[in-house]
């Protein structure tokens, strides 16, 4: 794709990475096939190919109007279209570049700055979010039917075993699903740690940086990666052998760490190291010998949703698939298994029809060979797949831990 984007502006180094990425795009369209958003509305600047356009007229000095920021704002970042090009256009760091751009030049409408502002105000915060969502709770039937089915149920973790093992690796707790689903780092730890891993949270880690870099927060995401770097790096440093996570939206930030800090002189190293250690939790379960557990998924039903941040994102589709069936687990077929469940971070919030209507989508999918439990590898999507259906929806390493 031809480029005219003025000189100066390619002194910023996303800038230049944008016009490098632009280049790559030939206008097949093959995107278009995969693309949710696309596949729902039909409109081409709701498409990969159409977003590239505005993003890209936009940097050349075209007026960044509102429906610029819709288009763009309605895009999942699900990456499915990179999956599928077969140019290896890096789109999303193409979209999360073109979308910081429309902020600096254009101001948002106030209710959707107020929602934002919330929303990082809340989520990234444990504590935050454990006492809005204990809030939620009492609230619920005071709620409207939406917000209603978007609040989980409580849930219990057990009991941890301490760290006693020589080889460690360490955990990051992450910020909304410990309060939302406790019982996925609990069931991570005592699944490893029957392999003679031991899963070691650190106190100084948080958020991974996802929902601020998403929501067009560069600046913070990167503090919030430098935090956690900090935090990190001794016990690395003291031998501990990767960063194991269990949500793979955070797995995917961590692992982007080197390249959106590789210009930091203080960080860039460490960043790089850090994203090659981090490891999603099935890279590190599918080399175990799971032919010591005792069968637990004998006569079980399952339907996997393979979420975007996994497959398309950390190309690691088909893992926790083979896993559950080296487990005994008997894998439901699942049409469009590709395609987004509508939950990416906070779209489910700021996208609500889109989201719902992508959930609807996906549930119907999953439920098609009427499955005992639905399980997936990612928070976001767990809680927005128990929003609509009656089934059990859990973290896959629940099941091992079963």
């Amino acid at each position: 794709m031809e480029t005219a984007i003025p000189p100066q502006l390619l002194n910023d180094p996303d800038i230049a990475e944008a016009e490098s990425i632009l280049r790559t795009c030939v206008h097949c369209g093959f995107c278009t096939a995969t693309c949710p958003t696309y596949q729902l509305l039909g409109n081409e600047l709701d498409s990969p190919r159409g977003r590239i356009y505005l993003i890209k007229e936009m940097l050349e000095g075209h007026a960044a109007t509102e429906r610029t920021r819709l288009h763009l704002d309605r895009c999942l970042t699900c990456r499915s279209c990179e999956t599928t090009c077969p140019s290896g256009v890096q789109y999303g760091h193409l979209i999360d570049i073109g979308r910081q751009e429309i902020e600096k030049r254009s101001v948002r409408p106030l209710p959707q700055r107020l929602l934002r502002r919330l929303l990082l105000m809340v989520l990234p915060h444990p504590r935050r979010y454990a006492a809005a969502l204990s809030l939620g709770r009492i609230a619920r039937p005071l709620l409207p039917a939406f917000l209603r089915r978007k609040i989980p149920a409580r849930h219990r973790a057990g009991d941890r075993p301490l760290p006693r093992h020589q080889r460690r690796m360490l955990l990051l707790e992450g910020c909304v699903q410990p309060a939302s689903a406790p019982n996925t780092n609990t069931a991570a730890v005592r699944v490893l740690d029957g392999f003679g891993i031991s899963l070691v949270s650190v106190p100084g880690a948080g958020c991974c940086g996802a929902l601020h870099q998403h929501l067009s927060e560069a600046e913070a995401a990167r503090e919030t990666m430098r935090r956690n770097i900090d935090a990190w790096w001794p016990l690395l440093e003291q031998g501990a052998e990767a960063i194991v996570i269990t949500a793979s939206g955070c797995g995917q930030m961590v692992k982007e760490y080197g390249h959106l800090l590789r210009h930091d002189p203080d960080y860039a190293a460490k960043a790089e190291r850090i994203s090659a250690l981090t490891r999603d939790l099935s890279e590190v379960v599918r080399e175990l010998d799971l032919g010591t557990l005792q069968a637990p998924g004998k006569n079980v039903r399952v339907a996997y949703h393979s979420s975007c941040t996994l497959q398309h994102g950390q190309k690691l589709s088909g893992k926790v698939e083979d896993i559950l069936r080296r487990c005994g687990y008997t894998l439901c077929t699942v049409p469009d298994s590709h395609l987004c469940c509508g939950a990416a971070g906070t779209y489910v919030l700021t996208q609500p029809e889109l989201s719902q209507r992508l959930l609807d989508n996906k549930l119907t999918a999953l439920q098609q060979e009427q499955p005992d439990l639905i399980a997936s590898a990612n928070i976001g999507c767990q809680l927005h797949l128990a929003s609509g259906t009656d089934l059990p929806v859990r973290h896959w390493i629940e099941l091992l831990d079963a």
